[in-house]
């Protein structure tokens, strides 16, 4: 009987520090203020939105051209054209802004999982899902992210 408890005993003091050790060690990270402040994708957006600007004025100037036509079949022509080459710079920048979207992700990613790894954290998540407790790791996902080599 005393070797049963005693068995019973250590199994159940190994089950206990096996449960305290498995414990997840959580981070959490504001993953909109690290892209607000992640250099490259400031940077990026400003391309977009420039790409953007461009695609506007392109509108404004062929109007002014359209509007100065005055054949109908010219104008039809025209118009035909503009749409083919307005639809090529749309596609342009929306390849641009999907590619530029997937580095940003990428390196978020990556960040993420450099930070987690030096911080001994078992998982980053994202800080609305936390609700106390944890490690708050934005700023140091950030500042690995800004001292990267590109």
């Amino acid at each position: 009987m005393f070797k049963f408890r005693f068995i019973l005993t250590a199994l159940l003091i190994m089950f206990a520090t096996n449960l305290s050790s498995s414990a997840a060690t959580i981070g959490y990270a504001d993953f909109q203020k690290v892209i607000a402040d992640y250099t490259y994708a400031r940077n990026a957006y400003k391309d977009i939105d420039n790409k953007l600007l461009e695609l506007q004025q392109y509108v404004i100037d062929k109007d002014k051209q359209f509007k100065a036509i005055e054949s109908p079949i010219q104008k039809k022509t025209f118009e035909e054209q503009i749409q083919k080459e307005f639809k090529a710079k749309e596609d342009r920048i929306y390849n641009l802004k999907t590619q530029k979207e997937k580095t940003i992700r990428d390196n978020v990613l990556a960040a993420s999982k450099a930070v987690a790894v030096a911080k001994k954290l078992d998982v980053v998540l994202d800080y609305g899902v936390v609700y106390a407790g944890g490690v708050d790791v934005t700023n140091d996902i950030i500042q690995y992210l800004n001292t990267q080599k590109k």
